[in-house]
């Protein structure tokens, strides 16, 4: 079962997963920066060697990253877009040199015409993927739809991978974020079977290359981005142990990004262990 949390770089990658392995993680997904920053930085080889070291003392077998929320490859901003390319270029190479399997990246915002922003963003993670190669995989991550927010409909994310050229596609997946599809009017809740052949007849099964499991502090179809408790908001838990059992799913990386509350080791160790008991019934 490959199950874990957005894990807290704090003091350096190589911090990461000792933090994931204390909450029984078998996967992880972490920023490799700070992500409301723009300042990009190296990967020197004593950072990836430390952080190889601090994974071989743990369960970890599926390893992500988030790229920086600053980054918008749909900004119809020549500026924003050059800086936005710049970065994520970075961000894959990190990814790279971690030797992670994935970057999760939210398709933008199209701020003009949204056709226009799919092409801009296709067109963007293509130059990245290109620029480098690698197996690194980008994975587009489903939002709520707030706004001019791209990716709140399985078939604009069908359409961002098909622009994308076929020989990098096999290199561009999905993440689906439980709480995102449900605040853009996925009813998981009462409709799972429903939702999840949506996705394989739009996308494909094939391509979700991870999951965020997260509750909703908000109703269905509110658009809004509020995450909460696995099982403790409008979501409930039925849904969630649904997924957990889902065989088709099975091999899927899944981490939350849930509220940490007080103490965040505690509060994660919590959500995975209910996270389990719904896998096993």
């Amino acid at each position: 079962m490959l199950l874990g949390a957005h894990t807290s770089i704090a003091g350096g990658t190589h911090e990461a997963p000792p933090r994931a392995k204390a909450i029984g993680a078998t996967a992880m997904q972490i920023f490799t920066k700070q992500a409301n920053r723009w300042a990009e930085r190296e990967c020197e080889p004593a950072e990836r060697k430390s952080f190889r070291t601090a994974l071989a003392e743990t369960e970890l077998r599926a390893l992500n990253a988030h790229d920086s929320y600053l980054i918008n490859l749909a900004s119809p901003d020549t500026a924003l877009r050059k800086k936005s390319l710049a970065s994520f270029i970075c961000e894959l190479r990190r990814c790279q040199v971690l030797g992670l399997g994935a970057l999760v990246s939210h398709p933008g915002n199209f701020m003009d015409d949204r056709e226009s922003g799919v092409a801009r963003n296709a067109d963007a993670i293509a130059e990245a993927l290109a620029e480098v190669p690698g197996r690194v995989r980008v994975l587009l991550e489903t939002t709520a739809g707030s706004g001019t927010a791209l990716g709140a409909t399985f078939e604009e994310l069908a359409e961002i991978i098909a622009r994308v050229p076929v020989r990098l596609r096999r290199r561009v997946g999905v993440c689906i974020d439980t709480a995102h599809i449900f605040a853009a009017g996925y009813d998981i809740a009462n409709r799972y079977d429903d939702v999840i052949a949506q996705f394989d007849d739009t996308v494909g099964l094939d391509r979700l290359g991870a999951m965020h499991l997260n509750d909703s502090k908000v109703p269905l179809g509110s658009r809004r981005d509020r995450h909460e408790l696995i099982g403790e908001g409008a979501i409930g838990e039925t849904p969630f142990r649904r997924i957990m059992t889902d065989e088709r799913l099975a091999h899927v990386p899944k981490v939350i990004e849930t509220p940490k509350l007080d103490d965040a080791e505690t509060t994660d160790r919590r959500m995975l262990e209910r996270l389990r008991a719904y896998a096993t019934g």
